[in-house]
């Protein structure tokens, strides 16, 4: 309760993902009422449940993704009714008439073209089958009122706060960024006052390899972003803001930090639970990463400030130079004090690395 409450807070206090959901439920609602009012109450259809049913089930996430499943779906109820009619009218037996369609219709559903409305194919099928006599003229009244139920859907969804998710991509990009700037902070801290150990090491490692899902959960709303601006009234008006492709840029920089994070916790966890003290980190070479790490830590702070705030490029700019800068000193302190150490070389061999390939990513990112 306390968190449905939380959420109910945050929808009232201002524009969010919590407050795009309620108005979500409430489009679906008025759907099925202005669905029903017109063929239940005002026409009398003789199946008019069948109407508000559609309505409220095409009132989706995306109004492209209400356009789309609504003809499918239609598509797949069409093919379900009219095998069961057919059926049904030559066999009067209803347990008869179901045991030859539904796997006829089944089968049909599957095709690839009705996506993941084929079971509707099913569904109609099963209308025709169970709500009372078969009859032609009864099975064109509920195709008739499925057509109006999914127009009153696609409308209500295209017509009234078309959905769009800017600010879900932005929100997400942004948790993936703060998070793997709080590890590699963590982690450059704890390197550089030389107090590592064990458990808490695990712990940056089990936050880095959860990041990953996290920035794959970014890449998704990215996407579902994009798709919520085709066939956008919203959009169309320019009132919204268009994502470009900054977003793909960042979703891809955070995927290269994830990546980076993980190899650098794993390196440090797998170091400091070494029995082995030849492998374990050099106090200066651990300062000097742990520098590296600071500014790398900086430079991601930036660069999500960049593309999701009011600030310049200019800052991060600086901020990858002097990661670049601070990997060439890194590079020298390696040959000049570990080159009698096979375990350090290994050590800082693995951390360079994943240094590289996260500072050759910032560095195109800030071009």
């Amino acid at each position: 309760m306390s968190a449905a409450g939380a959420a109910a807070r945050r929808a009232w206090s201002g524009p969010g993902r919590d407050r795009d959901l309620v108005v979500q439920v409430l489009k679906a609602a008025l759907a099925a009422w202005v669905a029903w009012a017109v063929a239940g109450w005002w026409l009398q259809a003789p199946v008019a449940f069948v109407a508000p049913w559609v309505a409220v089930v095409l009132v989706e996430s995306t109004v492209y993704r209400s356009l789309t499943h609504g003809l499918q779906q239609l598509a797949a109820i069409a093919v379900g009714t009219i095998v069961a009619t057919a059926v049904g009218l030559l066999l009067p037996h209803t347990e008869v008439a179901m045991a030859v369609v539904l796997p006829l219709v089944l089968l049909l559903g599957q095709w690839h073209r009705l996506g993941s409305q084929g079971i509707y194919a099913a569904t109609g099928a099963l209308f025709s089958l169970t709500a009372g006599p078969v009859s032609v003229i009864t099975s064109a009244a509920r195709l008739g009122e499925a057509l109006f139920g999914a127009a009153v859907g696609l409308a209500v969804n295209a017509l009234i706060r078309p959905p769009v998710y800017l600010r879900d991509a932005r929100a997400v990009l942004q948790d993936a960024a703060d998070e793997a700037h709080d590890i590699l902070q963590e982690v450059a801290q704890g390197l550089a006052e030389g107090k590592l150990d064990a458990d808490e090491a695990s712990g940056w490692h089990d936050r880095a390899v959860r990041l990953y899902p996290l920035v794959e959960q970014a890449k998704a709303a990215v996407g579902w972003n994009r798709e919520s601006l085709r066939v956008n009234l919203r959009h169309r008006r320019r009132a919204v803001p268009r994502a470009d492709r900054g977003y793909d840029d960042a979703a891809t920089v955070l995927e290269y930090a994830a990546v980076h994070t993980a190899g650098v916790t794993r390196t440090v966890l797998e170091t400091v639970s070494d029995e082995d003290q030849a492998a374990r980190l050099e106090p200066g070479l651990a300062r000097h990463y742990a520098r590296y790490l600071g500014l790398t830590a900086h430079a991601l702070r930036l660069y999500s400030n960049s593309r999701f705030g009011p600030a310049s490029d200019d800052g991060l700019r600086d901020a990858v130079h002097d990661m670049r800068q601070t990997l060439r000193t890194l590079r020298q302190d390696l040959v000049r004090t570990t080159t009698d150490d096979p375990g350090g070389v290994a050590v800082y061999g693995a951390l360079l690395t994943q240094a590289h390939r996260l500072a050759d990513q910032m560095v195109s990112s800030a071009e």
